[in-house]
């Protein structure tokens, strides 16, 4: 999964030099398309606390976050579900 590298605060993203530009699009955007069909809605702007929460709630018991320098922009996530068996 890749999503925004952000925080689940908005506290934690005052110093994020894209900040106002993703909560803008998150507000008039993702979050109005994410409750078609009853979706939760969330947004673009939701932050790794509150995804690694709900990969835990999916289901996923092993999350790894991994930044890239080449994607400073996002944050990568490699999940898996029960063992690690092929």
């Amino acid at each position: 999964m890749v999503d925004i590298a952000a925080g689940s605060r908005h506290a934690d993203n005052l110093d994020h030099p894209l900040a106002p530009f993703l909560y803008t699009v998150s507000l008039l955007h993702c979050l109005p398309v994410g409750r078609v069909d009853g979706g939760a809605g969330l947004g673009m702007m939701w932050g790794r606390e509150r995804a690694l929460d709900l990969l835990r709630q999916a289901g996923f018991t092993q999350v790894e976050v991994q930044t890239m320098s080449h994607d400073p922009f996002n944050d990568h996530y490699l999940c898996r579900k029960g063992s690690n068996r092929p």
